[in-house]
Protein backbone atom coordinates (compact mmCIF):
# COMPACT_ATOMS: atom_id res chain seq x y z
CA UNK A 1 0.00 0.00 0.00
CA UNK A 2 1.41 3.41 -1.03
CA UNK A 3 1.09 5.91 1.81
CA UNK A 4 1.78 9.61 1.29
CA UNK A 5 1.47 12.49 3.76
CA UNK A 6 1.19 16.01 2.40
CA UNK A 7 2.34 18.87 4.64
CA UNK A 8 1.47 22.57 4.55
CA UNK A 9 3.67 24.28 7.12
CA UNK A 10 2.36 27.78 7.84
CA UNK A 11 3.07 30.61 10.19
CA UNK A 12 -0.16 30.01 12.13
CA UNK A 13 -0.97 26.34 11.48
CA UNK A 14 0.60 23.07 10.48
CA UNK A 15 -1.75 21.12 8.23
CA UNK A 16 -1.18 17.55 7.10
CA UNK A 17 -3.17 15.01 5.09
CA UNK A 18 -2.62 11.27 4.72
CA UNK A 19 -3.47 9.36 1.55
CA UNK A 20 -3.52 5.59 1.31
CA UNK A 21 -3.39 4.38 -2.29
CA UNK A 22 -4.68 7.70 -3.61
CA UNK A 23 -7.53 8.09 -1.11
CA UNK A 24 -7.38 10.55 1.77
CA UNK A 25 -7.87 8.80 5.07
CA UNK A 26 -6.93 11.42 7.69
CA UNK A 27 -6.38 15.17 8.00
CA UNK A 28 -5.00 17.18 10.91
CA UNK A 29 -4.57 20.88 11.61
CA UNK A 30 -2.57 22.19 14.57
CA UNK A 31 -1.99 25.79 15.62
CA UNK A 32 1.56 27.06 15.98
CA UNK A 33 3.32 30.39 16.49
CA UNK A 34 6.88 30.31 15.13
CA UNK A 35 7.13 34.08 15.51
CA UNK A 36 6.97 33.52 19.26
CA UNK A 37 9.06 30.35 19.35
CA UNK A 38 10.32 28.03 16.65
CA UNK A 39 9.77 25.29 19.22
CA UNK A 40 6.02 25.64 18.70
CA UNK A 41 6.49 24.76 15.04
CA UNK A 42 8.58 21.75 15.96
CA UNK A 43 5.95 20.57 18.45
CA UNK A 44 3.13 21.02 15.94
CA UNK A 45 5.01 18.85 13.45
CA UNK A 46 5.55 16.17 16.08
CA UNK A 47 1.89 16.19 17.08
CA UNK A 48 0.71 15.95 13.48
CA UNK A 49 3.17 13.15 12.76
CA UNK A 50 1.91 11.20 15.77
CA UNK A 51 -1.73 11.75 14.78
CA UNK A 52 -1.28 10.55 11.18
CA UNK A 53 1.03 7.60 11.79
CA UNK A 54 3.86 6.24 9.69
CA UNK A 55 4.12 6.89 5.95
CA UNK A 56 6.62 5.97 3.27
CA UNK A 57 6.58 9.31 1.46
CA UNK A 58 6.21 12.90 2.62
CA UNK A 59 5.61 15.93 0.40
CA UNK A 60 6.03 19.40 1.93
CA UNK A 61 5.05 22.96 1.11
CA UNK A 62 5.35 26.00 3.35
CA UNK A 63 4.45 29.60 4.08
CA UNK A 64 6.10 29.74 7.52
CA UNK A 65 9.18 31.35 5.97
CA UNK A 66 7.25 34.64 6.10
CA UNK A 67 7.31 34.57 9.90
CA UNK A 68 9.38 37.31 11.47
CA UNK A 69 11.15 34.54 13.36
CA UNK A 70 13.47 34.53 10.35
CA UNK A 71 15.63 37.43 9.17
CA UNK A 72 14.72 36.77 5.52
CA UNK A 73 12.38 34.60 3.48
CA UNK A 74 15.34 32.67 2.06
CA UNK A 75 16.63 31.92 5.55
CA UNK A 76 13.12 30.91 6.56
CA UNK A 77 12.76 28.42 3.71
CA UNK A 78 16.07 26.73 4.53
CA UNK A 79 15.30 26.65 8.27
CA UNK A 80 11.75 25.35 7.92
CA UNK A 81 12.95 22.66 5.51
CA UNK A 82 15.60 21.58 8.00
CA UNK A 83 13.05 21.44 10.83
CA UNK A 84 10.61 19.47 8.69
CA UNK A 85 13.25 16.97 7.61
CA UNK A 86 14.36 16.45 11.20
CA UNK A 87 10.90 16.13 12.74
CA UNK A 88 9.40 13.98 9.97
CA UNK A 89 12.50 11.83 10.00
CA UNK A 90 12.17 9.69 6.87
CA UNK A 91 14.43 9.46 3.80
CA UNK A 92 11.67 9.99 1.24
CA UNK A 93 10.79 13.64 1.85
CA UNK A 94 10.46 16.11 -1.04
CA UNK A 95 9.60 19.79 -1.13
CA UNK A 96 7.13 21.39 -3.51
CA UNK A 97 8.71 24.02 -5.77
CA UNK A 98 5.77 25.19 -7.85
CA UNK A 99 6.20 24.68 -11.59
CA UNK A 100 9.41 22.72 -10.95
CA UNK A 101 7.47 20.02 -9.11
CA UNK A 102 9.15 18.30 -6.19
CA UNK A 103 12.79 18.76 -5.22
CA UNK A 104 15.05 17.26 -2.58
CA UNK A 105 16.22 19.10 0.50
CA UNK A 106 19.70 19.37 -1.02
CA UNK A 107 18.26 21.39 -3.92
CA UNK A 108 16.40 23.91 -1.77
CA UNK A 109 19.28 26.35 -1.41
CA UNK A 110 19.30 26.92 -5.17
CA UNK A 111 15.50 27.21 -5.43
CA UNK A 112 14.31 29.04 -2.31
CA UNK A 113 12.12 31.41 -4.33
CA UNK A 114 10.32 28.50 -5.98
CA UNK A 115 9.69 26.77 -2.63
CA UNK A 116 8.60 29.88 -0.70
CA UNK A 117 4.82 30.14 -0.30
CA UNK A 118 4.08 27.80 -3.21
CA UNK A 119 1.27 26.02 -1.37
CA UNK A 120 -1.46 27.77 -3.40
CA UNK A 121 -0.12 26.30 -6.63
CA UNK A 122 -0.28 22.72 -5.34
CA UNK A 123 -4.02 23.17 -4.76
CA UNK A 124 -4.49 24.94 -8.10
CA UNK A 125 -2.64 22.16 -9.98
CA UNK A 126 -4.96 19.63 -8.37
CA UNK A 127 -8.03 21.65 -9.42
CA UNK A 128 -6.68 21.99 -12.97
CA UNK A 129 -6.71 18.21 -13.27
CA UNK A 130 -10.45 18.23 -12.65
CA UNK A 131 -11.63 21.50 -14.20
CA UNK A 132 -10.47 22.82 -17.59
CA UNK A 133 -11.81 26.33 -16.83
CA UNK A 134 -12.29 27.69 -13.32
CA UNK A 135 -11.34 30.26 -10.76
CA UNK A 136 -9.85 28.57 -7.74
CA UNK A 137 -10.41 30.55 -4.52
CA UNK A 138 -8.94 29.33 -1.25
CA UNK A 139 -10.13 31.46 1.66
CA UNK A 140 -8.09 30.45 4.67
CA UNK A 141 -7.95 31.89 8.13
CA UNK A 142 -5.45 34.59 7.09
CA UNK A 143 -5.37 35.00 3.31
CA UNK A 144 -7.30 34.41 0.11
CA UNK A 145 -5.63 32.80 -2.90
CA UNK A 146 -7.14 33.36 -6.35
CA UNK A 147 -5.81 31.22 -9.20
CA UNK A 148 -7.37 31.22 -12.68
CA UNK A 149 -7.47 27.86 -14.47
CA UNK A 150 -7.48 28.07 -18.28
CA UNK A 151 -7.44 25.11 -20.70
CA UNK A 152 -6.61 22.76 -17.83
CA UNK A 153 -3.55 24.74 -16.75
CA UNK A 154 -2.83 27.16 -13.92
CA UNK A 155 -2.91 30.59 -15.56
CA UNK A 156 -1.58 32.65 -12.67
CA UNK A 157 0.97 35.32 -13.58
CA UNK A 158 2.56 35.63 -10.16
CA UNK A 159 4.83 33.17 -8.39
CA UNK A 160 6.13 35.08 -5.38
CA UNK A 161 3.86 36.69 -2.80
CA UNK A 162 4.90 40.13 -4.02
CA UNK A 163 3.95 39.29 -7.61
CA UNK A 164 0.69 37.64 -6.62
CA UNK A 165 -0.34 40.63 -4.52
CA UNK A 166 0.29 42.92 -7.50
CA UNK A 167 -1.58 40.69 -9.97
CA UNK A 168 -4.67 40.26 -7.78
CA UNK A 169 -3.92 36.60 -7.05
CA UNK A 170 -3.36 37.01 -3.32
CA UNK A 171 -5.30 39.06 -0.80
CA UNK A 172 -4.69 39.35 2.92
CA UNK A 173 -8.36 38.80 3.56
CA UNK A 174 -8.88 35.75 5.76
CA UNK A 175 -11.97 34.19 7.26
CA UNK A 176 -10.99 34.56 10.91
CA UNK A 177 -7.59 36.19 11.41
CA UNK A 178 -6.64 39.75 10.56
CA UNK A 179 -8.06 43.14 11.56
CA UNK A 180 -11.58 44.16 10.44
CA UNK A 181 -10.47 47.79 10.05
CA UNK A 182 -8.16 46.65 7.24
CA UNK A 183 -11.22 46.74 4.98
CA UNK A 184 -13.00 49.85 6.25
CA UNK A 185 -11.70 53.06 7.81
CA UNK A 186 -15.17 54.01 8.98
CA UNK A 187 -18.55 52.33 9.41
CA UNK A 188 -22.21 53.29 9.96
CA UNK A 189 -22.93 52.94 13.68
CA UNK A 190 -26.11 54.18 15.37
CA UNK A 191 -26.99 56.28 12.35
CA UNK A 192 -23.60 58.01 12.01
CA UNK A 193 -20.46 57.38 10.02
CA UNK A 194 -17.90 56.51 12.66
CA UNK A 195 -14.12 56.34 12.13
CA UNK A 196 -12.79 53.02 13.41
CA UNK A 197 -10.05 52.76 16.01
CA UNK A 198 -6.96 51.30 14.38
CA UNK A 199 -5.95 49.06 17.26
CA UNK A 200 -5.90 45.28 17.62
CA UNK A 201 -9.16 45.19 19.57
CA UNK A 202 -10.89 42.53 17.47
CA UNK A 203 -10.39 40.08 14.61
CA UNK A 204 -12.49 38.84 11.70
CA UNK A 205 -13.35 35.84 13.89
CA UNK A 206 -15.39 38.23 16.05
CA UNK A 207 -17.22 39.46 12.95
CA UNK A 208 -17.98 35.86 11.91
CA UNK A 209 -19.12 34.87 15.39
CA UNK A 210 -21.55 37.78 15.70
CA UNK A 211 -22.98 36.92 12.27
CA UNK A 212 -23.34 33.23 13.10
CA UNK A 213 -20.80 32.12 10.49
CA UNK A 214 -18.53 30.83 13.25
CA UNK A 215 -19.74 28.91 16.31
CA UNK A 216 -18.71 29.74 19.83
CA UNK A 217 -15.63 28.04 21.23
CA UNK A 218 -12.66 26.44 19.48
CA UNK A 219 -13.04 25.33 15.87
CA UNK A 220 -10.64 24.49 13.04
CA UNK A 221 -11.63 27.80 11.45
CA UNK A 222 -10.42 29.78 14.47
CA UNK A 223 -7.56 28.34 16.47
CA UNK A 224 -5.98 31.70 17.35
CA UNK A 225 -6.25 33.48 20.69
CA UNK A 226 -8.75 36.32 20.95
CA UNK A 227 -7.42 39.90 20.95
CA UNK A 228 -8.18 40.41 24.64
CA UNK A 229 -7.74 36.86 25.90
CA UNK A 230 -11.44 36.61 26.76
CA UNK A 231 -13.73 33.78 25.60
CA UNK A 232 -14.83 32.99 22.05
CA UNK A 233 -18.48 33.81 22.66
CA UNK A 234 -20.91 36.03 20.78
CA UNK A 235 -21.15 38.40 23.74
CA UNK A 236 -17.37 38.72 24.07
CA UNK A 237 -17.06 39.23 20.30
CA UNK A 238 -19.62 42.06 20.42
CA UNK A 239 -17.60 43.70 23.20
CA UNK A 240 -14.39 43.47 21.19
CA UNK A 241 -16.05 44.92 18.07
CA UNK A 242 -17.57 47.73 20.16
CA UNK A 243 -14.10 48.87 21.21
CA UNK A 244 -13.29 49.47 17.55
CA UNK A 245 -15.96 52.16 17.63
CA UNK A 246 -14.87 53.57 21.00
CA UNK A 247 -17.92 52.08 22.72
CA UNK A 248 -19.07 49.39 25.11
CA UNK A 249 -21.39 46.68 23.80
CA UNK A 250 -24.16 47.73 26.22
CA UNK A 251 -24.49 51.12 24.51
CA UNK A 252 -26.32 49.65 21.49
CA UNK A 253 -28.74 46.84 20.77
CA UNK A 254 -27.48 43.45 19.58
CA UNK A 255 -29.09 44.06 16.18
CA UNK A 256 -27.03 47.21 15.75
CA UNK A 257 -23.80 45.37 16.48
CA UNK A 258 -24.87 42.69 14.02
CA UNK A 259 -25.37 45.40 11.39
CA UNK A 260 -21.88 46.69 12.17
CA UNK A 261 -20.42 43.19 11.75
CA UNK A 262 -22.34 42.74 8.50
CA UNK A 263 -20.87 45.97 7.14
CA UNK A 264 -17.33 44.79 7.97
CA UNK A 265 -17.96 41.38 6.40
CA UNK A 266 -19.24 43.00 3.20
CA UNK A 267 -16.22 45.31 3.11
CA UNK A 268 -13.89 42.32 3.24
CA UNK A 269 -15.85 40.52 0.53
CA UNK A 270 -15.58 43.63 -1.65
CA UNK A 271 -11.79 43.46 -1.27
CA UNK A 272 -11.84 39.93 -2.70
CA UNK A 273 -14.27 40.95 -5.46
CA UNK A 274 -11.86 43.73 -6.44
CA UNK A 275 -9.15 41.14 -6.97
CA UNK A 276 -11.53 39.06 -9.07
CA UNK A 277 -12.26 42.16 -11.17
CA UNK A 278 -8.54 42.59 -11.77
CA UNK A 279 -8.32 39.00 -13.04
CA UNK A 280 -11.34 39.53 -15.29
CA UNK A 281 -9.80 42.72 -16.67
CA UNK A 282 -6.89 40.75 -18.15
CA UNK A 283 -9.25 38.13 -19.63
CA UNK A 284 -7.99 35.42 -17.27
CA UNK A 285 -11.46 34.17 -16.40
CA UNK A 286 -14.11 32.84 -18.79
CA UNK A 287 -17.53 34.38 -18.27
CA UNK A 288 -19.05 30.99 -17.45
CA UNK A 289 -16.11 29.52 -15.50
CA UNK A 290 -17.14 28.02 -12.16
CA UNK A 291 -15.59 29.00 -8.85
CA UNK A 292 -13.89 26.17 -6.98
CA UNK A 293 -13.76 27.00 -3.29
CA UNK A 294 -11.42 25.70 -0.60
CA UNK A 295 -10.31 26.71 2.87
CA UNK A 296 -12.19 27.32 6.10
CA UNK A 297 -13.90 30.31 4.47
CA UNK A 298 -15.05 28.62 1.28
CA UNK A 299 -18.67 29.42 2.11
CA UNK A 300 -17.69 32.99 1.23
CA UNK A 301 -16.43 31.77 -2.14
CA UNK A 302 -19.83 30.17 -2.63
CA UNK A 303 -21.49 33.52 -1.95
CA UNK A 304 -19.23 35.19 -4.49
CA UNK A 305 -20.16 32.55 -7.06
CA UNK A 306 -23.86 33.07 -6.40
CA UNK A 307 -23.53 36.86 -6.66
CA UNK A 308 -21.84 36.51 -10.06
CA UNK A 309 -24.16 33.83 -11.39
CA UNK A 310 -21.38 31.25 -11.50
CA UNK A 311 -21.48 27.59 -10.56
CA UNK A 312 -19.80 26.77 -7.28
CA UNK A 313 -17.75 23.60 -6.81
CA UNK A 314 -16.57 22.60 -3.36
CA UNK A 315 -12.95 21.40 -3.30
CA UNK A 316 -14.23 18.61 -1.04
CA UNK A 317 -16.19 17.18 -3.97
CA UNK A 318 -13.01 16.74 -6.01
CA UNK A 319 -11.29 14.61 -3.38
CA UNK A 320 -11.51 10.87 -2.87
CA UNK A 321 -12.12 10.76 0.87
CA UNK A 322 -14.66 9.49 3.39
CA UNK A 323 -17.47 12.02 3.90
CA UNK A 324 -16.33 12.65 7.46
CA UNK A 325 -12.86 13.69 6.22
CA UNK A 326 -13.77 15.57 3.03
CA UNK A 327 -14.59 18.89 4.71
CA UNK A 328 -11.36 18.85 6.70
CA UNK A 329 -9.46 17.97 3.54
CA UNK A 330 -10.94 21.01 1.77
CA UNK A 331 -10.00 23.18 4.76
CA UNK A 332 -6.41 22.01 4.27
CA UNK A 333 -6.37 22.02 0.47
CA UNK A 334 -2.60 22.36 -0.16
CA UNK A 335 -1.76 19.48 2.19
CA UNK A 336 -4.50 17.36 0.65
CA UNK A 337 -3.34 18.18 -2.87
CA UNK A 338 0.26 17.24 -2.08
CA UNK A 339 -0.87 13.89 -0.71
CA UNK A 340 -2.68 13.19 -3.96
CA UNK A 341 -0.59 14.85 -6.69
CA UNK A 342 1.83 12.69 -8.62
CA UNK A 343 4.17 15.39 -9.86
CA UNK A 344 7.42 14.06 -11.24
CA UNK A 345 10.50 15.53 -9.55
CA UNK A 346 12.86 17.53 -11.78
Amino acid sequence: MAVVIGWDIGGAHVKAARADDGRLTAVVQIACAPHESVASLEQALRDARAALGAAERHRVTMTAELSDAFESRARGVVTVAAIAAREIGVPDILFYAGERGFISRDEIGAHVDAVASANWRASAEFVARHCAEALFIDIGSTTTDLAPICAGRVAALGASDAERLAYGELAYAGFSRGAPQAYAARAPIAGRWTPLVNEAFASMADVRRVLGDLPEGETDADLSLTADGRPKTVAASRARLARMAGRDAAELRDAQWRAFAQYLARAQLHAIEDQMALLESRDALAFDAPIVGAGVGRKLAARLAHAQGRTFIDFADLIAAPPASAASAANCAPASALALLEVRSV
